[in-house]
């Protein structure tokens, strides 16, 4: 009788907390496939805005800033940044773009007359494998009038004034 109890005692007891966790652990882990297959692809997703070079100056982020938020003469709508994102969204659809090896993107702010402290111009290159997309706006950082310097940043202007 007493080799029958040793025999019972010998044999290790399993641990509440392995049994949960192997009665569970399918779902769990379907949990953690869900959040790696569907949330973090959204915190990581690029676009124009996180695309920009961070390395201007204050001044410079600040000519960029009235740039890119113009939402044209009645402050409502689509502002510029949007525009552009749209029509380069249009020209490669169902791709990732930004995240093309190919893809580059270059923004240079450049004050237009060193003796006129508050006239700028913004050049925004746009590069990937298709081709090169060039936007050129002149930016008076007083007035915040922005004048289109080639077609393809007018065309961008007349889309965000006149969008409904």
């Amino acid at each position: 009788m007493k080799k029958n109890s040793d025999k019972k005692e010998d044999k290790p007891k399993n641990s509440e907390l392995i049994i949960f966790l192997k009665k569970r652990a399918p779902i769990y882990l379907a949990i953690i496939a869900i959040c790696v297959i569907f949330v973090i692809p959204e915190f990581t997703k690029n676009n124009l805005q996180s695309s920009l070079p961070d390395n201007l100056s204050n001044e410079e982020k600040q000519i960029v800033e009235i740039l890119m938020s113009n939402n044209g003469p009645n402050n409502k709508g689509l502002t510029v940044i949007d525009a552009i994102s749209n029509k380069i969204a249009n020209e490669y659809p169902d791709e990732k773009i930004y995240d093309n090896k190919k893809t580059k993107i270059n923004l240079l702010v450049s004050s237009l007359n060193e003796s006129i402290d508050n006239n700028y111009k913004i050049i925004l290159l746009f590069e990937s494998y298709k081709g090169k997309i060039n936007y050129e706006w002149d930016i008076n950082s007083i007035t915040k009038k922005i004048e289109p310097r080639n077609s393809n940043a007018k065309n961008i202007i007349d889309l965000v004034n006149y969008y409904d």
